[in-house]
C-alpha cells in the first residue's frame, strides 16, 4: 500500500506581524509505492526537508493530507496512528542525533525494542540481525557515538530504524556529510535493503547524480511547487 501527500501546503507565521505567514510549498501531491524510491531535488530552503518532516508525521500540513495505506493519518486513532508513525521511518543528515551521547549504542537498540515490545532474552540475536545486515560488527555495541566514525554512524543508524522494521523511510541527505567513497557505500547499502525488505524511500538531496543513481522517479520542488520529472 502507498505512503501520499494530496495537496500539501505548509506555512509558518511570518515574525510578529498578525495574519503574515511564509508558505513554503503549496497543494503539492505525489505517491510513493513500496519498494520505490522517490527522488526529490531543490535547492536549499526550498522545503525539501519540510515536506519529508510533513509526509513521516513529525509536524502537520498547513492544509491537505497525507494518506498511508489509503487512510487520512488526521483521522487515525491512536493505535492506527502509531502504526503509521513507526511504519514510516526518517534518517537525517546528522546519523549523531539518532543516538544519546551518554549511551552505548547498545543501549539504544534495546530501548527500541523494549519500545516495541520485543522480549529481552530474544533481543541479541535480532541486534546481531541487524548490524549484519548493514555491515557491521556486534563490538561496536560497547561504544558510544563519539567513539564512531561518520561511516559507521550512518549504518548503526539506519540500523537502528531497521528494528522497528519501517514500510517507508525518509532519507534526508544522508550521504552529504560523507566522502566520496563511503557515501557510495551507504548508496549501495540503501539499494540492497531495498530489495531485500521493499521498503520505500522518500530520497532527498541536493546532489543530482545522487538523485537519479538511487531513484526510480524524481520531482522537483520550484517556488513551492513540485514539478515531476518522471523516470529518473
Amino acid at each position: 500500500m502507498s505512503l501520499s501527500a494530496d495537496r500539501l501546503t505548509r506555512a509558518y507565521r511570518n515574525g510578529f506581524l498578525p495574519g503574515s505567514r511564509r508558505t513554503v510549498f503549496r497543494d503539492l501531491s505525489l505517491t510513493i509505492r513500496p519498494g520505490e524510491t522517490f527522488g526529490l531535488m531543490g535547492n536549499s530552503g526550498a522545503g525539501k526537508s519540510t515536506l519529508g518532516r510533513v509526509i513521516a508525521g513529525l509536524e502537520p500540513p498547513t492544509a491537505g493530507r497525507v494518506c498511508f495505506h489509503g487512510r487520512d493519518t488526521a483521522l487515525m486513532n491512536r493505535s492506527e496512528y502509531r502504526a503509521f508513525r513507526r511504519s514510516v521511518q526518517v534518517m537525517f543528515q546528522d546519523p549523531s542525533a539518532a543516538f544519546n551521547p551518554k549511551k552505548t549504542i547498545g543501549t539504544s537498540y534495546m530501548e527500541v525494542l523494549d519500545l516495541i515490545g520485543t522480549p529481552r532474552p530474544a533481543q541479541k540475536a535480532v541486534i546481531a540481525g541487524i548490524l549484519e545486515s548493514v555491515g557491521l560488527s556486534g563490538e561496536l555495541l560497547g561504544r558510544y557515538p563519539h567513539q564512531i566514525s561518520g561511516g559507521q554512524s550512518q549504518r548503526l543508524a539506519l540500523g537502528r530504524i531497521l528494528l522497528l522494521d519501517p514500510e517507508y523511510i525518509v532519507l534526508d541527505e544522508p550521504t552529504s556529510a560523507l566522502d566520496v567513497s563511503v557515501q557510495a557505500q551507504i548508496l549501495h547499502l540503501l539499494k540492497e535493503l531495498q530489495s531485500e525488505r521493499g521498503i520505500g524511500y522518500l530520497f532527498i538531496s541536493h546532489d543530482e547524480a545522487v538523485v537519479r543513481f538511487m531513484a526510480s522517479r524524481v520531482g522537483r520542488i520550484e517556488d513551492g511547487r513540485l514539478v515531476i520529472e518522471g523516470e529518473a
